[in-house]
């Protein structure tokens, strides 16, 4: 690499802070609007969305239901950017590469006794009061049940669960997709089964494969397909093609929904899932993913443009906009310094610092990864199986 490509290709602290900073701000941006339409987020909002906006209800946020007691908008970041900011914790620990027993030794007892700030409850408590049903099973399986970490996840919801906060496993395995995907497989063996937990390896894969100096976005599209099984695999591939026939996302909101259907359990009402909502299948994918790297690409990588594509998609949008914030972020698309001040003053949290401890853990792990690579090396070439280069 020349000196003036170093100086054109953004660095690797600058992808992670990209990719995480970029995945809370489209968390935060996507929870006001998530379980609507793209019809009833234009109603309501006189319009598409195009940054941050007010609850739901406004003032009502506290009894409103579905919603009640979360106090989604006005730039708070949800269970997403909770979750994920968690994994880094862990990742902080352990200072290597991590597996469902991390999850089990590490996140669990991070979620049940480690009190912070809660900007949906507007309250300091642990993030075990605030996380979904789904997150929940984490406990109640690995800290109460002693389920093995390894099989822990079989039998919860098939959803995003476990994929929403994947974007550190991706980001520690920097272009290296492969790796990314099977590490994510094992961590989130703890939390999902099925398609649920494929989708976590796939976007960690798709995290990873944007953080490679000339990455587009139909390379993180190869590299997911060259890795993704199954439905999740078809999803991915039907949803970017139909993304691929548009120039800007406004046009793509409805035949992006089209093209994921058919693999999607939840069905047209997001509120009033199917029968076959979130059951384990072969020939299914989540909804969130696919979409995510549909707007990815029908924003040609460009970050304001592929999550208000994702915030104004509605359904589980804060997890969909999450995503392709992380991968637009890590793809070097400027995160917008007003959108990532809000959230992080709403939110009371500092948005910058897991990015700072996670590129320090990254750079650490790269060169545990060299050292025990060289090792193989010289005893494969001992046994006689290659020669050693050094």
């Amino acid at each position: 690499m020349t000196y003036e490509d170093t100086q054109n290709t953004p660095s690797l602290d600058e992808r992670i802070t990209g990719a995480l900073v970029g995945a809370a701000v489209g968390d935060a941006l996507g929870g006001p609007v998530e379980g609507y339409s793209p019809e009833q987020i234009a109603e309501r909002h006189g319009g598409r969305v195009h940054g941050v906006v007010g609850p739901w209800h406004g003032d009502d946020w506290r009894t409103a239901r579905p919603i009640a007691p979360y106090h989604k908008g006005d730039g708070h970041v949800t269970d997403d950017t909770l979750m994920t900011h968690a994994l880094v914790r862990v990742y902080a620990k352990v200072r290597d590469h991590l597996d469902a027993y991390a999850v089990a030794d590490h996140l669990v007892p991070d979620l049940m006794t480690g009190p912070r700030w809660i900007p949906e409850l507007e309250a300091e408590t642990i993030p075990l009061h605030r996380i979904f049903l789904a997150e929940k099973w984490l406990v109640a399986r690995l800290h109460y049940g002693h389920v093995d970490p390894r099989e822990a996840g079989v039998g919860n919801i098939v959803n995003c669960g476990a994929a929403m906060y994947m974007a550190p496993v991706g980001l520690v395995n920097a272009a290296h997709p492969a790796a990314a995907y099977a590490e994510a497989l094992d961590v989130a063996g703890a939390h999902q089964s099925s398609y649920g937990r494929e989708a976590a390896g796939v976007f960690a894969a798709a995290v990873a494969a944007a953080c490679a100096p000339d990455a587009t976005p139909d390379s993180v599209v190869a590299a997911c397909l060259s890795l993704a099984k199954d439905g999740t695999r078809e999803a991915v591939e039907k949803v970017c093609e139909e993304a691929s026939n548009h120039t800007d996302v406004e046009s793509a909101l409805r035949p992006l929904r089209e093209a994921v259907a058919p693999y999607d359990t939840v069905g047209p009402d997001y509120r009033s899932p199917s029968l076959g909502a979130r059951r384990p299948s072969r020939l299914h994918a989540i909804e969130e993913l696919p979409v995510a790297l549909g707007m990815v690409v029908a924003a040609r990588g460009d970050f304001r443009h592929a999550v208000l594509g994702a915030v104004n998609y509605g359904r589980d949008c804060d997890s969909i906009a999450t995503m392709a914030g992380a991968v637009t972020g890590a793809l070097g698309s400027p995160v917008p310094e007003e959108w990532a001040k809000t959230v992080a003053e709403a939110s009371r949290l500092d948005l910058w610092e897991p990015a700072a401890a996670l590129t320090a853990v990254a750079r650490e792990v790269f060169a545990r990864d060299v050292e025990r690579r060289r090792a193989h090396e010289r005893a494969f070439a001992r046994l006689g199986g290659a020669g050693c280069s050094d």
